[in-house]
């Protein structure tokens, strides 16, 4: 039964590894929009709130998708270089809250692995998808800081690096090049594509027109 259930959701590569099937995707996708709700649902203050949070934030997790595309390059076990994809997800988190920005972001880790899967454990797919992505939210500690969203950025970027290395260490130890201590491993790999990520949009950020503009951004979309 439990086998048969598996296999409507999910089916194997010839890589090894596994990837929704039509089910799983429609049935991840639900996940993903019944979380995306219950963001508004639970950290709204009033319906006009809450229908512009939901507004703010499907924009703003249109544009990490659109964003993920543009990728300068791609690692060969999953993770690819893409310039202010994760800024957008912890923009959310800047915007209304750690709350908000931690569903969106475990939103935005089930929409990704519709659009690029690489799953070969279910515990590493949760790792490197819905709780990776879901630590971005955690920008949104620092949402009344001084240079609270370059602050948010650096721990919920720290998060989710955090996550792919356990993953990488738990489940992609074998991949390490003869010599190399799977941590070691791990913690370069995954920083060969976040680091510049983070680097770039870091450096875009400390713009003082960009502060200036976040400034007023989150004037007009969280006051009532």
């Amino acid at each position: 039964m439990l086998q048969k259930l598996f296999d409507f959701f999910v089916k194997t590569t010839e890589e090894s590894g596994y990837i929704p099937t039509a089910a799983g995707n429609i049935a991840i996708f639900i996940l993903a929009v019944l979380l995306f709700f219950a963001m508004a649902a639970f950290t709204g203050r009033g319906i006009k709130i809450r229908v512009r949070q939901l507004t703010v934030s499907a924009m703003a997790i249109t544009l990490a998708v659109v964003f993920s595309y543009l990728k300068l390059f791609q690692m060969p076990y999953g993770g690819s270089v893409t310039f202010f994809t994760m800024f957008f997800i912890c923009l959310i988190g800047y915007l209304y809250g750690t709350k908000a920005g931690i569903l969106a972001g475990i939103a935005y880790g089930f929409i990704n692995l519709i659009l690029g899967p690489s799953i070969y454990y279910p515990v590493q797919m949760l790792l490197d998808y819905p709780i990776a992505f879901g630590c971005l939210g955690l920008a949104g500690i620092f949402s009344h800081s001084k240079y609270g969203m370059i602050k948010g950025l650096l721990l919920g970027v720290s998060g989710r690096f955090v996550a792919h290395v356990l993953s990488g260490v738990i489940f992609f130890y074998m991949y390490a090049p003869e010599g190399w201590n799977p941590l070691i491993y791990s913690l370069w790999y995954n920083a060969t594509y976040i680091v510049p990520d983070l680097g770039v949009t870091i450096f875009i950020l400390l713009l003082p027109p960009v502060q200036n503009a976040l400034k007023q951004v989150k004037r007009m979309v969280v006051e009532e």
